[in-house]
């Protein structure tokens, strides 16, 4: 079979199980969840990579990168939760993971950089919102 139909179709599947979820009436639409991880990913890329960049110049200490540094692991670790396992219970624990990270990143890098720790705020805002609502679907089902 060609791969790009089983894409394709794992792609339906995915929707198909999305779909028959019970969710908020509030639930944004997928193009504006896709529209605000697509403006807030090269904010979370450009922190990390000046957090990494801090760290590896000695400018500060893995303690203060490790938040960061667990905050994309449980980041990029969603979406196979998620949408892979369909594991809503194990998504709900990974986006509260995220969240607190997001708090912890923030305090631990805003005496070395204010600008970086202001920079999350977006990413907090949404992760806030998300985690509401991750946790609104996985009680509703």
């Amino acid at each position: 079979m060609n791969p790009s139909y089983n894409n394709v179709m794992k792609n339906t599947d995915f929707q198909t199980w999305y779909d028959s979820l019970i969710k908020p009436s509030w639930t944004p639409s997928p193009g504006v969840i896709s529209t605000i991880w697509t403006i807030l990913y090269p904010i979370i890329i450009a922190v990390n990579f000046i957090v990494i960049s801090k760290l590896v110049q000695k400018q500060i200490s893995f303690a203060v990168a490790l938040p960061f540094i667990i905050n994309l692991i449980a980041n990029i670790a969603f979406t196979p939760i998620q949408f892979g396992l369909r594991n809503l219970d194990m998504a709900a624990v990974d986006i509260v993971l995220v969240l607190l990270t997001i708090i912890w990143a923030m305090v631990a890098i805003w005496p070395h950089s204010r600008v970086l720790a202001v920079a999350f705020v977006p990413y907090l805002i949404w992760v806030s919102l998300a985690t509401v609502l991750q946790i609104s679907i996985t009680v509703k089902n």
